[in-house]
């Protein structure tokens, strides 16, 4: 029963990144580039080393600043979806390289897809290095679950020790 639950809400988690990841897609390239300067805009004013700078300082800053705050949001938003995918595959017993394929498989096809998809929004194109990015974060984000589940196995196999030591 707890399994189940785990695996509906690990899919309604995935069903919305990907139904976010579509809407970011959707964006025409003019609201995709403002929300990208919008974020740098508000990184630059919290530090205290680019508070204070010079309004045309910030905005080199901003434009220069802008392919990478699209990659990272790509690398970070598809680490999200690794995440998600590994977590709900290793809620079934499958073999680690079947577990490996199914999600690093899901998370390629929908990059895939996410960019077939710009290539029909106003400015946006699809673009081979995004879903080489992309399938980076789900590789990243398929080890972070992997080392989690080592963690929580090694700490479960040393209580058991503790335990067994205990009443032994």
């Amino acid at each position: 029963m707890k399994r189940t639950f785990l695996r509906i809400i690990l899919l309604i988690l995935l069903g919305l990144t990907f139904y976010t990841i579509f809407q970011f897609s959707n964006e025409d390239a003019t609201a995709s580039s403002s929300r990208s300067s919008i974020v740098m805009r508000k990184i630059i004013d919290i530090f205290p080393y680019t508070r204070n700078l010079s309004e045309k300082t910030k905005e080199k800053i901003v434009e220069k600043s802008q392919p990478i705050i699209r990659k990272l949001a790509h690398f970070s938003i598809y680490m999200v979806v690794g995440i998600l995918i590994m977590a709900f595959i290793s809620t079934y017993r499958l073999l680690l390289w079947k577990k490996l394929v199914i999600s690093i498989g899901v998370g390629v096809l929908y990059a895939i897809s996410d960019e077939y998809h710009q290539s029909f929004v106003p400015g946006r194109s699809a673009e081979l290095r995004d879903v080489i990015i992309d399938t980076s974060g789900v590789i990243m984000g398929i080890l972070i679950v992997l080392v989690i589940i080592s963690v929580y196995k090694a700490l479960g196999e040393k209580y058991k020790t503790m335990r067994s030591v205990e009443n032994g």
